[in-house]
């Protein structure tokens, strides 16, 4: 090695640095390091950015001359500017050695340690070598910082700052500021190191706030305010200028609790995040903290603009980043507030699919996953209060369970699970009864009450809960002390929750409930007076679209209505009813709470006579109108129509009372608007738009496609059984029909088309009697026919022979009565039943007075002497049915046949076979490829439970009910169902005649004919082979006449009466007939 004495250059190599940490803590924007000679600066590095491990890589070299001085400085420097530099930044390390020593280590590159900092050395690799020539192809530029009073001040203030960081004395604070003042005395308004020199004294005079030193956060905030203004978007120092400002907005609020500061910073970290790269300081140690507070303390908003703000957040928190899960969780809980605010189902929706996102993130050790298990449960557990679908309930108490599970006695967070729970078994228990439930339900809220003493700031929430299922159980069993105590509970939740309180409302009225439900006991005045002035008072705190006015409004009812019944005061009577209207007809509330209140108010309006009955029952029809709307399968929509007690038999119920008003026209439009209702919701997606075409023919081709992308989204929505994936396809429906009801809307604004898929008015319905008259047989529970049994084939002839006869004389002998001597109609004549309710459990058709005329003669004509009868499931059907009659096209005839169902699927038909080859023998050949008439011979099984899932028996799969309806035959005409059980409804909606043969005419169908009961196919033959004789009896082949499916209600009259020697009784009254 040459000695130093000699005359060399020296290629100095600066690979790297690690452990760099900052005396003062500041964080800097870069790090640099510089070689002094004599205490001058001849070079430094570029300036780079430290990553999160503290460490930097440069890679830069510089070639110097020996010659100069014997010995050299190296120094590690922090700069705050990644722009031009103000001054030389915070010195992190310094050593002082000889060139000797700098090529002591051959041409490897080595590690040079510096005085530690916080117990931690910095370091360099560097590597050094002797160069006898320079070629001046340095990878940095030489220093060209001017030594100047601002750079010394600049400098001094750095040095007096990091004093002041690491002693905390108080003196080496003010000397920095007071340089960092002087800088920026120096630095005026459009100087180019104005902002750097601002950044400086606000970043001192702000960690003086933050350790008490300095009051005046206001001054420090304008100086980075001021500076970010200076380096917009795109100058290098834009990032560490948001950091700063953000930083200084936090402190603020975190001292001050001001909102509008943390929703700036939520503001300033959604530009800041995106511009700064995974893996550095800045982004991993400094800006990740700052955007994990300002998620955590942004509070919960459910306005516009504090959920946009949110969704901004969760935006830069893709997945993968560390700050997705809260940002999901934090979200989710602002659109549940402002779904308790504004109720749309959207936002609860939406809260649901973020939070199974967060749960779905969250590994089950993690130690606050029962609260995220919690909150998905509380959304689920919201849309069921909102909606009624029970997976919901069934989920959220899952999901509550297992939260619970994982919180044992001495847990913390024990206390909101126990709660949790127990709310929700008071929900099941009020939907389905169970004491079981609410026993332990009772049970949790104690418990959690003695976690909860007085001073707990959840107390309150666990007294209204506590009293809420005590209130329950005392509604149940009438157990006085019950509702005492929730009254003593509900008493001290309202002193805890004053008039500022969120939750004051709820206090109000649920005190005032159980004050409602102890008057019923009591009979006590001052109970209902109080009830009544606590709801008053929660209606006048809560906006005029809050869900929750509907509750008080529930209460006012069932305040001034027990009071009617005691005091019969009228002016009671009148508000209970406002308060039904109000609460059925407010806006924000979900629809199967407003369908309760209105079933409520049709009760009591019935019970007293009211003259708002009518109304209550027009209400009740709309709702279940829109809430079955708001369910995509059809299946569903029965779900949603059947959850309510007492709903089966609104139509017939709403039609009688029309009758009692004397509105018979009415009567006939209520009754065809609740009775039909499944039929009808499933057929507004088909209605065929031809004169709207020819009238605005861009408005039918988009109602024709919305129609069409409404239907493709419900049959898929049924198809899904992951709960996320129903979900969203839930969703996707709702903003369908969104779009569907607006084109809707805007086709009603046409004149010619203002009724365009409403209910049929009467003059509409009086179509279906143009061909004879149709009798529509109501049976109401407030009318003399309330209930009858269902007709049992397999009763004793004579048994059967005193139901017909019983049929004859209380029911249809009067009608025919009319029918002769009032509209004079000729015997043999066509009619149609409409039966409802209990009466489309009886053989009508087959009523008989089972007796010899009084002159011997022979026996008195039963009513299928005197007329030729068929069925209409409804009066829209039948009217339907005739229209696309006038659409036919030549027949064609299928026969199909399944004797053999294969196993499990019933037992054998021995004479299928013979009777298709009956069928092909009478029919006449056809040459149409498109089947319009069918025989189907086969098994038919009528499903009690779910009448959709009825079914015609086939080898490979069953044809359902659901089956059928998805299909569109526009031109079918005829089908024959040789089947059992084809023409039985649903037992538990009985007026929406949910059977095999109504959905064949649903489909297409204009006339059926189908089976009350078990078909005896060795018998059935008989009745086809007449069936089909008398049908064709006047077409010849080649005589041109046309195959006329309207004859077959005559020719099935006609088959009974000729194979009465060969038929048992109850086999040939078994075949109906349905439609044209």
């Amino acid at each position: 090695m040459p000695s130093s004495s000699q005359s060399r250059y020296i290629r100095l190599e600066v690979i790297s640095g690690k452990n760099l940490q900052v005396p003062s803590w500041r964080f800097p924007a870069g790090i640099y390091v510089s070689i002094n000679v004599d205490s001058r600066r001849c070079w430094k590095s570029a300036t780079s950015v430290l990553s999160s491990d503290e460490s930097v890589a440069w890679g830069n070299t510089v070639t110097l001359s020996s010659e100069v001085s014997t010995t050299l400085s190296v120094e590690i420097r922090a700069s705050y500017e990644l722009g031009r530099m103000l001054g030389r930044g915070e010195v992190i390390g310094e050593l002082q050695m000889s060139w000797d020593e700098l090529l002591n280590h051959g041409d490897e590159p080595f590690d040079l340690s510096f005085p530690p900092i916080r117990d931690v050395c910095p370091s360099l690799t560097l590597r050094a070598a002797i160069l006898h020539a320079c070629d001046d192809q340095d990878s940095a530029l030489p220093d060209s910082l001017k030594d100047c009073q601002i750079t010394r001040d600049t400098d001094a203030g750095h040095a007096q700052f990091a004093e002041y960081m690491t002693s905390e004395a108080v003196s080496h604070l003010n000397d920095a500021v007071q340089h960092f003042q002087l800088v920026l005395d120096q630095c005026p308004v459009g100087h180019p190191d104005h902002a750097a020199a601002l950044t400086n004294l606000a970043y001192a005079r702000l960690a003086g706030y933050i350790q008490n030193h300095l009051q005046d956060i206001d001054t420090a905030t304008s100086l980075f305010h001021e500076s970010l203004a200076l380096r917009p978007q795109g100058h290098p120092d834009h990032a560490s200028s948001l950091y700063n400002l953000i930083r200084a907005l936090i402190w603020r609020y975190n001292k001050e609790s001001t909102t509008v500061y943390i929703h700036e910073s939520a503001q300033l970290c959604c530009k800041l995040l995106p511009l700064c790269p995974e893996g550095t300081y800045l982004r991993d140690i400094r800006v990740d903290s700052v955007v994990d507070y300002v998620i955590t303390n942004l509070p919960v908003d459910g306005s516009d603009a504090g959920i946009h703000l949110r969704r901004i957040m969760l935006e830069i928190c893709p997945v993968g980043q560390q700050h997705r899960q809260k940002a999901l969780d934090k979200l989710s809980w602002s659109l549940v507030v402002r779904f308790k605010q504004r109720g749309n189902v959207d936002d609860i929706d939406e809260s649901i699919h973020l939070r199974r996102e967060a749960v779905s993130l969250c590994p089950e050790v993690h130690s606050h996953y029962d609260s995220y298990l919690n909150n998905l449960a509380l959304s689920l557990l919201t849309r069921f209060d909102h909606q009624g679908k029970p997976n919901d309930l069934d989920e959220a108490i899952s999901l509550y369970e297992e939260a619970l599970h994982l919180c044992p006695v001495g847990k913390e967070s024990r206390d909101v699970s126990l709660d949790n729970l127990g709310g929700a078994l008071v929900t099941r228990f009020k939907k389905y009864g169970d004491i079981d439930d609410i026993t332990g339900a009772i049970s949790l809220h104690r418990e959690a009450l003695k976690l909860h003493p007085p001073g707990h700031p959840r107390r309150g929430a666990t007294l209204n809960k506590l009293a809420l299922a005590l209130k329950n159980r005392y509604d149940l069993l009438h157990v006085s002390k019950d509702i005492y105590e929730a009254i003593d509970h509900y008493r001290e939740c309202l002193q805890l929750v004053l008039h500022d309180h969120p939750g004051h409302h709820v206090a109000l009225f649920s005190l005032s409930s159980a004050l409602c439900s102890r008057f019923t006991h009591t009979l006590k005045n001052e109970d209902v007076e109080e009830a009544i002035d606590l709801c008053q008072k929660s209606l006048a705190i809560l906006p005029s679209l809050h869900p929750e006015r509907y509750y008080s409004y529930l209460w006012l009812t069932n305040a001034y209505l027990p009071r009617y019944q005691i005091q019969h005061n009228p002016a009671d009577l009148s508000l209970a009813v406002e308060n039904f209207r109000l609460a059925s007809g407010h806006p924000t509330q979900g629809f199967p709470h407003r369908i309760q209140t209105a079933l409520h108010w049709v009760t009591a309006a019935e019970s007293h006579q009211h003259d708002s009955a009518l109304e209550a029952y027009q209400v009740c029809l709309e709702l279940f109108d829109s809430h079955a709307m708001t369910r995509s399968s059809i299946t569903s929509r029965r779900e949603a129509e059947t959850a309510f007690h007492g709903a089966h038999s609104l139509p017939v119920d709403a039609a009688s009372c029309a009758i009692r008003r004397g509105s018979l026209r009415r009567a006939v439009e209520l009754m065809e608007q609740g009775r039909g209702q499944q039929w009808s919701l499933a057929s507004r997606l088909k209605t065929p738009v031809e004169d709207l075409e020819s009238t605005n023919s861009k408005l039918a081709h988009n109602y024709l496609e919305l129609s069409k992308r409404v239907s493709n989204a419900a049959q898929s929505s049924a198809t899904v059984t992951d709960r996320a994936a129903a979900d969203r396809a839930a969703t996707e429906y709702r903003r369908l029909t969104r779009q569907w009801e607006a084109v809707v809307a805007e086709i009603r604004d046409i004149r010619a088309f203002s009724r365009f898929l409403l209910p049929p008015l009467y003059e509409d319905l009086q179509a279906a009697a143009r061909q004879g008259p149709v009798i529509i047989l109501i049976a109401s529970q407030y009318s003399a026919i309330r209930h009858a049994s269902r007709m049992n084939p397999r009763e004793s002839r004579t048994d059967l022979i005193v139901l017909l006869r019983t049929i004859w004389d209380e029911i249809m002998l009067p009608i025919v009565k009319v029918l002769e001597y009032v509209l004079e109609l000729k015997h043999r004549s066509r009619i149609w039943l409409c039966p409802t309710a209990a009466f489309t459990s009886i053989p009508l058709h087959a009523a008989n007075p089972c007796q010899t005329k009084a002159d011997r003669s022979g026996k008195e004509p039963c009513l299928e002497d005197l007329y030729i009868c068929s069925y209409t499931p409804t009066l829209s059907a039948l009217v339907r049915s005739r229209q696309m009659m006038k659409k036919r096209v030549p027949p064609s005839f299928v026969a199909i046949g399944q004797g053999q169902p294969g196993a499990g699927k019933g037992k054998a038909l021995l004479t299928v076979d013979s009777e298709l080859e009956l069928v092909h023998k009478l029919v006449p050949a056809t040459a149409n490829q498109r089947n319009t008439w069918v025989h189907l011979a086969c098994h038919g099984k009528q499903d009690p439970t779910q009448p959709y899932n009825s079914h015609f028996v086939m080898r490979d799969e069953h044809l359902t009910l659901l089956d059928i309806m998805e299909k569109d035959i526009p031109h079918a005409e005829f089908a024959f169902l040789s089947a059992c059980h084809t023409a039985v409804g649903d037992e538990k909606t009985p007026d929406e005649v949910i059977h095999l043969a109504a959905g064949l005419q649903f489909s297409g169908f204009k006339s059926v004919i189908g089976t009350l009961w078990e078909v005896d196919d060795g018998v059935a033959k008989h009745i086809v082979e007449a069936f089909y004789k008398y049908m064709f009896m006047d077409l010849k082949d080649g005589a041109g006449v046309v195959m006329d499916c309207s004859k077959a209600a005559w020719a099935l009259n006609c088959a009974t009466h000729a194979v009465k020697t060969k038929v048992p009784l109850e086999q040939r009254i078994v075949f109906i007939h349905i439609g044209v």
